[in-house]
């Protein structure tokens, strides 16, 4: 039985930039409900064929929500806990799983244990909760004292994970969150970072609400076994095909992502039964609008982030190819947006509609969500693999080039097998001597399926 995560399509949204809030909690403003304004992106997420919703930090932080200040409260530039469950709700009844942003590893200065340790000093009770606390000397915000800060940045507070206190005071929070919000799973926060023995408890702790909870963590460099294998994670982010695939279109070089693919997934690979979760781009990073030298090329990254094996995911705004680059902080790449404003003035009107229709034959091929990986082909600008799942067939064929360009593809099928393109219904090859002749467009894809078997 394969879980829900493989048939997932994620959509990703930072609620505290698209919806608008203030950059800085005052911490006295009555509760403002933003998220209210998620309602009414729910029909587009539906029309796009997304079933599962990624929803950044939303409980109350200082700036940027990933400086905790309450794991209890969903943060007052965006409602209260009635507004997060009333969304859950909504988005359950539209068939939309919902993970939230898990933020363990570092919390901020307005944490209400950290604001305790900086009004008590040495007195306070909650001087033990943090990592590196140390009164023989100051801190960059002139506390007469020091901690360990997570990667240089001393508004972000690093949690003593091992402290039995900090442990039940966050394991009751996640228990709530599934209890009031009947999420679905969490997004965990710098991983990396994090022992994987506490990652590993509050896995059993989240199966323990949720049996098929899928619990996803951010890793960005080493391999991600480490938090499957070793934390009991069920996925982790996919860096390694984040970068091949905007670079191998702009210098004209599908080697680069055919051998991160061929690396992970192809005979042998290390993560071949691994769905990891796959992007194109998220808050972090650019945008890959703006990342493409050439936007024709949208195209045909799209067509493969969303064949290749793992969990694919479409960062808010950029299923219209909105850019975004980091200016002195990453808020450029969370914007505030209105759904038919952007949609009335979007960058890339016609890129929705590719979306959806690859999106759709994903949900449509079993092999796509399901299947092992083998590459057929690769040149500087085209890329050919198969997805094999049971008795299906789906022969994937990229082409970032100007011009049409045909290809002779070999297919363990018998003779006489009749195959169809998948994106362009109409067209059909036949396979002779082992192979099938197929022409893929210019900036484009082709999926030749031989049957569509459901095995859900």
């Amino acid at each position: 039985m394969n879980h829900w995560s493989q048939d997932a399509i994620f959509y990703h949204i930072y609620p505290l930039g698209l919806c608008g809030a203030p950059k800085q909690n005052d911490f006295h403003c009555p509760p403002t409900p933003r998220l209210q304004e998620l309602h009414g992106w729910i029909a587009h997420l539906r029309d796009l064929g997304v079933n599962a919703l990624y929803l950044g930090p939303v409980f109350e932080s200082s700036a940027h929500g990933y400086d905790t200040a309450d794991f209890y409260q969903v943060d007052r530039r965006l409602g209260q806990n009635q507004d997060l469950a009333d969304l859950a709700a909504a988005l359950h009844q539209a068939g939309i799983r919902l993970i939230l942003d898990g933020v363990f590893n570092h919390v901020g200065r307005d944490f209400w244990a950290f604001r305790d340790l900086r009004a008590n000093g040495a007195a306070s009770a909650f001087r033990d909760w943090f990592a590196g606390v140390d009164f023989s000397q100051s801190s960059p915000y002139g506390d007469p004292f020091t901690y360990t800060p997570w990667n240089g940045h001393f508004d972000l507070v690093k949690l003593n994970l091992q402290h039995p206190d900090v442990r039940a005071h966050l394991f009751e929070a996640v228990r709530s969150w599934f209890a009031t919000f009947q999420i679905d799973g969490l997004r965990l926060d710098v991983a990396e970072q994090i022992d994987p023995a506490f990652l590993r408890d509050l896995a059993a702790l989240c199966r323990s609400m949720r049996p098929d909870a899928w619990l996803l963590g951010e890793q960005v460099h080493g391999d991600y076994r480490r938090l499957t294998d070793g934390a009991n994670l069920d996925s982790a982010t996919n860096y390694e095909l984040y970068k091949g695939l905007f670079s191998s279109l702009n210098d004209a070089n599908y080697f680069e992502v055919a051998y991160a693919l061929n690396r992970q997934f192809g005979m042998g690979g290390m993560y071949r039964n691994l769905p990891l979760y796959n992007f194109a781009d998220n808050h972090d990073v650019a945008r890959v609008a703006s990342l493409l030298r050439q936007p024709r090329h949208l195209a045909p990254l799209y067509a493969l982030l969303l064949t290749a094996p793992g969990v694919p995911s479409i960062y808010y705004g950029s299923e219209w190819g909105l850019g975004g680059v980091k200016a002195h902080d990453d808020w450029p790449l969370r914007p505030r947006l209105e759904l038919a404003t952007t949609q009335a003035h979007a960058p890339h009107p016609h890129l929705p509609a590719l979306i959806t229709h690859l999106i759709a034959v994903r949900h449509a091929t079993p092999a796509l969500r399901y299947g092992d990986y083998q590459q057929l082909h690769v040149a500087a600008e085209q890329l050919a693999f198969v997805r094999r799942w049971e008795h299906q067939r789906a022969l994937v064929a990229l082409n970032a080039a100007t011009t049409p360009h045909h290809l002779h593809l070999r297919v363990d099928l018998p003779d006489g097998t009749r195959l169809h393109d998948a994106l362009n219904p109409e067209q059909v090859v036949v396979v002779a001597g082992g192979k099938i002749a197929v022409g893929v467009p210019a900036n484009w894809a082709c999926v030749w399926v031989n049957s569509h078997i459901s095995t859900t």
